[in-house]
């Protein structure tokens, strides 16, 4: 006679033993499954990915764009070469910023004046960096305000 735990043995070594051949089918059937996929065309591939869509129900979704990882830097901004000298204001020393302004511009007298007297007027465009502050500084110190940009 036997016992129930050898009973119970039996059926959990049965169990064990259909578990294992599901699992080997399972696999064998996967192993089918993607041999045949690495068979088929672009074309068909295609067509298998939208019936498998209309038969389970699963819409695509966009794929994020993701940013290149790799050590290719974005672009910077260009640093800046050239610079506009803009007379922001004349100050009270008027006839003195007209003298530095036709000094600066080889201006006519009456072309420097007027220049002056609209401000704010450029005094000199695209200059590099360095004639700017030139030029900034020598209209300031005749009590001008400047701007560069």
């Amino acid at each position: 006679m036997t016992t129930s735990s050898q009973v119970k043995k039996k059926v959990k070594k049965e169990d064990n033993k259909k578990k294992e051949v599901k699992a080997a089918v399972g696999k064998t059937k996967k192993d089918e499954i993607i041999k045949a996929i690495r068979q088929m065309n672009v074309l068909e591939l295609s067509n298998l990915v939208k019936e498998l869509r209309e038969e389970f129900g699963v819409e695509a979704l966009a794929t994020p764009i993701v940013a290149q990882a790799s050590g290719a830097p974005e672009k910077e901004e260009e640093e800046k070469t050239e610079f506009d000298v803009i007379l922001s204001e004349m100050g009270s020393k008027k006839i003195q910023v007209i003298k530095e302004v036709r000094k600066l511009t080889s201006l006519g007298l009456k072309e420097a004046k007027d220049l002056v007297e609209q401000a704010p007027k450029p005094i000199r465009e695209n200059v590099v960096k360095e004639e700017a502050l030139k030029i900034k500084e020598t209209l300031e110190a005749v009590g001008a305000k400047v701007e560069i940009k």
